[in-house]
């Protein structure tokens, strides 16, 4: 992501939009309060701090915050948060007939598109967008953005369990440890156990081989939280557009994440990675 240099009060040059109009057009206050942001020092063009309300950026190139939080300026671009219900495949067309995630995108004129996959089986958090940059960030393994998930499984999880699951199983295709691991539950009459799962590998249908690595295999199974983003009240099957604090800590993430971390050859995105969970 890159972008070119916000001007000054004293450029000659009139291209660009004055910035406390682009504040004020991507919703982040009213253009009097966007001035006082300004002048406050806190507003960022491109990581520098900008406090002349003269300064004319171009929204198209440039990289906004406020209070380090970035600022959606493209509104062409839609994140929408899914409560995937299970038995409907991560696709936006299957090839055998199966549902798909085409009923879910029906109240957008936009074609979004799936980031990441769920199994068929498996319920929860997927994100849909049109923004190929952001869904690169969030579904590519090297930039450790993290997802987490509940686990319905067979047996009484014991603390050692958890640990080992922490510490690495060894699966078919190479080790693997989650990034965290809790007991939420467990019954010793026979009932299942609930285990949170933290991870950021994006291994085909990973959380389900490793719980059955270690004798428990999965039931259920839900994602729950997606990076920043929180499943919450969402009721399955429902869809929806992420708010403007969702969108920011999103975009802060990805902005944080490409200058921080190199990216490897990106995944096809536009239908899913190769991984489901």
């Amino acid at each position: 992501m890159t972008g070119g240099a916000a001007q000054g009060p004293g450029a000659e040059s009139t291209e660009g939009v004055r910035l406390q109009k682009v504040l004020a057009n991507a919703g982040v206050a009213s253009r009097r309060v966007a001035e006082d942001l300004i002048v406050a020092g806190r507003v960022r063009v491109n990581g520098e701090v900008v406090t002349e309300l003269g300064s004319r950026i171009d929204p198209e190139n440039d990289l906004v915050d406020v209070d380090g939080t970035a600022v959606q300026l493209d509104q062409s671009k839609r994140y929408v948060m899914l409560n995937k219900p299970t038995g409907v495949v991560s696709s936006m067309k299957d090839d055998r007939g199966r549902p798909d995630l085409r009923r879910f995108t029906k109240d957008w004129d936009e074609r979004l598109y799936n980031v990441g996959r769920l199994d068929a089986e498996t319920s929860g958090l997927l994100v849909l967008t049109n923004d190929g940059e952001l869904a690169h960030v969030l579904a590519h393994p090297s930039f450790g953005v993290t997802k987490v998930y509940i686990a319905k499984v067979d047996g009484r999880v014991t603390p050692q369990t958890i640990q080992k699951l922490v510490r690495g199983v060894e699966l078919e295709d190479g080790p693997i440890a989650a990034d965290k691991a809790r007991l939420l539950s467990s019954s010793a009459e026979g009932g299942g156990s609930l285990v949170e799962l933290t991870l950021h590998s994006g291994r085909n249908r990973i959380v389900r081989r490793m719980m059955a690595a270690v004798g428990h295999p999965v039931v259920e199974l839900v994602r729950r939280q997606f990076g920043p983003l929180h499943l919450g009240t969402l009721p399955a099957g429902r869809a929806r557009e992420l708010t403007k604090v969702e969108r920011g800590a999103l975009l802060t993430l990805a902005r944080s994440a490409t200058s921080s971390t190199p990216a490897e050859d990106a995944p096809d995105t536009r239908d899913g990675d190769p991984s489901a969970e």
